[in-house]
């Protein structure tokens, strides 16, 4: 029972981990493509598809632009820029965080980001969000990892392009009680034969924390397998149509997709069971009539 409780995190009154419903968090990051009514859209989709959460990606591109990539150009929907102006063109400020957060309150769905830099955390912890995401790409930036840690509250790790040692170390740093572990592979799209989700029942074997699933292939029986491995909470971007402008619109599910994956996520969930063997009720009748009781084991 004590090992139970351990791998149970409270997500702003929504349990997630072994005996709970599978977390689903819809990763809208960046797919907004700077357009506050294309998240209010996305947000919709989520919220009517049956997520938990919406997420968010947050940013300081000073920060997180490498300085020989600050001047090349690129061509955005802003016209032919350079890559940081076109990060400071798809990134939300304070009043367009504030009228995410009105509004998700308003329709009834969490949500949170994930911080790419130290800043980015003191700016989301305005909001009162029930959680911190780590991105992949982050997960051996120590200074980060322990402002996170700081903020008290529970902390999503996703592990991509992450060896062992190095999730051990982050595991480390972060506050053990108030973490989640996502397995994921850093490819978008990624392969089917790369997925590995096994790892999910060696994170569960290593870590005591509830163990989840953050997706970037294409298509969703793979997710819906995750789950059947044990994954606790799903995170899959999401995207009105794959072939928008963005780079992670390829990898993302579509509106019908997305409620369809969750139809099939709920239905695996329900059908887990508890693992221990039973005679149901439901099966007696078949009993009675199939089974031949002149020959019954003693």
């Amino acid at each position: 029972m004590e090992q139970m409780e351990k791998r149970v995190i409270d997500l702003n009154g929504r349990l997630v981990g072994e005996g709970q419903p599978v977390y689903f968090i819809a990763e809208i990051g960046l797919n907004h493509n700077g357009d506050l009514n294309l998240a209010k859209q996305l947000i919709d989709v989520a919220k009517g598809a049956g997520c938990d959460a919406v997420k968010f990606q947050k940013r300081t591109p000073e920060k997180c632009v490498p300085a020989e990539m600050r001047d090349r150009m690129r061509e955005t929907p802003w016209g032919y820029i350079t890559y940081l102006d076109y990060r400071h063109k798809i990134e939300f400020g304070y009043e367009e965080f504030q009228e995410i957060d009105r509004y998700c309150q308003a329709v009834g769905i969490d949500w949170f980001a994930s911080c790419w830099d130290v800043d980015s955390v003191d700016f989301i912890s305005q909001f009162d969000v029930p959680c911190f995401k780590v991105a992949s790409a982050t997960l051996t930036h120590r200074v980060l990892l322990e402002r996170l840690r700081a903020s008290g509250r529970p902390i999503i790790l996703s592990t991509g392009m992450s060896t062992m040692e190095e999730i051990r170390a982050a595991v480390n740093t972060l506050d053990q009680n108030k973490l989640l572990l996502a397995h994921s592979t850093s490819t978008y799209p990624c392969k089917n034969e790369e997925l590995n989700l096994r790892v999910i029942a060696a994170l569960y074997e290593e870590f005591d924390c509830p163990i989840g699933y953050s997706g970037h292939e294409v298509g969703l029986a793979t997710t819906v397998a995750a789950v059947a491995l044990g994954a606790s909470f799903i995170e899959r971007h999401i995207t009105l149509n794959r072939a928008m402008w963005g780079s992670d619109q390829s990898a993302s599910v579509e509106p019908q997709g997305l409620a369809r994956l969750i139809k099939d996520i709920r239905n695996v969930d329900r059908a887990m069971g508890d693992g221990i063997k039973r005679v149901y009720e439901s099966e007696q009748p078949a009993m009675q009539r199939l089974r031949l009781h002149d020959n019954l084991i003693n």
